[in-house]
C-alpha cells in the first residue's frame, strides 16, 4: 500500500534553529516582563540599626515609634510607643512590619498601591506614597498584649481613683478655722 498522505521534511536551513530558539527566548522575555509589570510595586525597607529576634507575625500585636511623611517632607503622622495589631492596618505597612525584628531602626517607602491608593486619606492625596521612620520596640501575641493592656487600663483607673479620693480631703469646702464662709466672704452668724 502507497501512502499518498505523508510528506517529506525538508531539510533545516542553516541558522534556522538558532532564530527559533532566540524568538522562543524574546517571547518568555517579553511575557516575564509584562507579568513584572502588572505586579504592584514592592515595599522599600533600609536597616538603620539592625535588631534581634523574631519578626511580627500577622496575628501579632506591635509597639513601635514612628513618623510618617510624605513625599514633600509633610508630617502627616507620628507616634511614640504605639501598640498596633497587624491585622486592620495597610497593606504595605504590615509587609514591612514583617521585615523588622525588635531593636531595630528602619526607613521604609510604601507605594501608594499598598498604602491608601486611589481613594487617599484624609490629609493624604490619593496615589501618594508614603516614608516612614520606624523603630521597633516590641511584638506580643495578641493575647498578652491584650492582658498587659487591660493592667495598664487597671493602674490608670486606680489612680484616677485615688487623685479623686485625695481631692475631695483638701477641697471639702471648709475654710481652716473649721467655720465655712457664705458667698460674700463672711463666716456665717453662729446660731445662738
Amino acid at each position: 500500500m502507497t501512502e499518498i498522505t505523508r510528506i517529506p521534511l525538508q531539510p533545516i536551513a542553516k541558522g534556522a534553529l538558532t532564530k527559533l530558539w532566540l524568538g522562543v527566548a524574546a517571547a518568555a522575555l517579553a511575557a516575564g516582563a509584562v507579568v513584572w509589570s502588572s505586579l504592584p510595586p514592592s515595599v522599600d525597607v533600609e536597616v538603620v540599626k539592625e535588631g534581634a529576634g523574631a519578626s511580627p507575625t500577622e496575628t501579632d500585636v506591635v509597639t513601635i515609634n514612628y513618623k510618617g511623611t510624605l513625599p514633600d517632607g509633610k508630617v502627616f503622622d507620628e507616634g511614640q510607643g504605639a501598640k498596633l495589631p497587624m491585622q486592620g492596618i495597610i497593606p504595605g505597612f504590615v509587609e514591612a512590619l514583617e521585615q523588622m525584628k525588635p531593636g531595630g531602626k528602619y526607613k521604609v517607602m510604601i507605594p501608594a498601591a499598598k498604602a491608601y491608593g486611589k481613594e487617599g486619606a484624609p490629609g493624604i492625596a490619593p496615589n501618594t506614597d508614603l516614608n516612614f521612620e520606624i523603630e521597633l520596640i516590641k511584638v506580643q501575641g495578641r493575647a498578652q498584649a491584650e492582658a498587659e493592656m487591660q493592667a495598664e487600663q487597671m493602674k490608670a483607673m486606680e489612680a484616677a481613683a485615688a487623685a479623686e479620693k485625695g481631692g475631695k480631703k483638701s477641697g471639702t469646702g471648709v475654710p481652716p478655722g473649721g467655720m465655712p464662709k457664705d458667698a460674700s466672704g463672711e463666716a456665717p452668724a453662729k446660731p445662738e
